[in-house]
């Protein structure tokens, strides 16, 4: 186990790095820059600016510049937020969003996955046709729609009643402020797993194991929990590798509409303000997150399936 968790390391290396210097460029090829939305300043003065941060350096000096400060665990200032550095912010930030992030993954956990065991234990009935509607309303919609109802429904409809919720803000995490963005980004999560778990489900109790158990005489519950429910987690599993990476790191468009101080609205502002440093900061985050949450993937499949155990 150990020399493939190795392996999967050293092939992580080099694919942070290509993500790094492709993210790099292509921020720098955009037409636009970090001071191109200031107001009109004298040519020697944007020329200052360019020198302090380096602008005015070619393109590989830029390159190979970054990386060396990289390396040294350095992100970089920030263009705009001129008091802070790019690590600054993400360390004020990525908390809040894994908080976020975190809840709306285990309310998708323990609402999908239970969902989903349901509707497959009773396919083709009522029951699973309504489960399975919900869960595909739930893909369909996009979350900017489910986040602006539920702040009309309950920030404005509901306002002088015992329901009524903040409709954005922080306030440094009160749980009240946390109900609304947890819900609507884990909404279309508790879809998907659903419908993972409920495919999932169906072709394993199909199996041959499965019917073998049964021919045993074990008890309907045990073949459920004890043989079907390890392998028909297994597509589930795979899909919360990059989910969790994505979630964790919070979501742009739940962040923006609920002015949530998370690193996914950092980000959307970047990316708006040129602000090079920042984008790039936040997607080194977030490519680290995907690659390691895939080697975890790995190696729980190395628990969950004795076959990938014993490859």
């Amino acid at each position: 186990m150990w020399s493939h968790l190795l392996r999967r390391v050293l092939i992580g290396i080099p694919t942070l790095w290509v993500i790094i210097t492709i993210c790099f460029f292509l921020m720098r090829l955009t037409p636009g820059g970090p001071f191109d939305f200031e107001a009109p300043v004298p040519p020697e003065i944007m020329a200052n600016l360019r020198a302090r941060y380096h602008l005015d350096e070619p393109l590989w000096q830029q390159y190979l510049s970054y990386i060396w400060h990289l390396l040294q665990g350095d992100l970089g200032p920030s263009f705009k937020e001129k008091d802070f550095t790019v690590g600054e912010l993400i360390a004020q930030s990525l908390p809040v969003s894994f908080q976020n992030g975190l809840s709306a993954m285990v309310l998708a956990l323990l609402i999908g996955i239970p969902a989903g065991i349901f509707a497959a234990l009773r396919q083709n009935k009522a029951s699973d046709y309504v489960v399975s509607g919900l869960s595909m309303t739930g893909i369909v919609v996009p979350t900017f729609v489910t986040s602006q109802l539920a702040i009309l429904i309950f920030g404005v409809w509901l306002k002088d009643t015992a329901f009524h919720l903040p409709a954005g803000g922080w306030d440094n995490g009160k749980f009240q402020n946390r109900i609304l963005p947890v819900i609507c980004l884990a909404l279309p999560y508790i879809a998907y797993i659903a419908r993972l778990m409920r495919g999932s489900m169906i072709e394993t109790l199909r199996a041959n194991f499965i019917r073998t158990a049964r021919a045993k005489g074990l008890p309907y519950h045990a073949i459920i929990v004890r043989h079907a429910l390890k392998t028909a987690l297994m597509p589930v599993v795979t899909y919360l590798g990059p989910t969790t990476a994505f979630i964790l790191t919070g979501s742009m468009v739940i962040e923006t509409i609920f002015q949530i101080p998370g690193i996914g609205r950092y980000f959307v502002l970047g990316a708006l303000n040129r602000n090079y440093t920042l984008v790039m900061g936040v997607t080194i985050v977030s490519a680290a997150l995907i690659i390691l949450m895939n080697i975890l993937v790995d190696l729980i499949y190395r628990v969950l399936d004795p076959k990938v155990r014993h490859e």
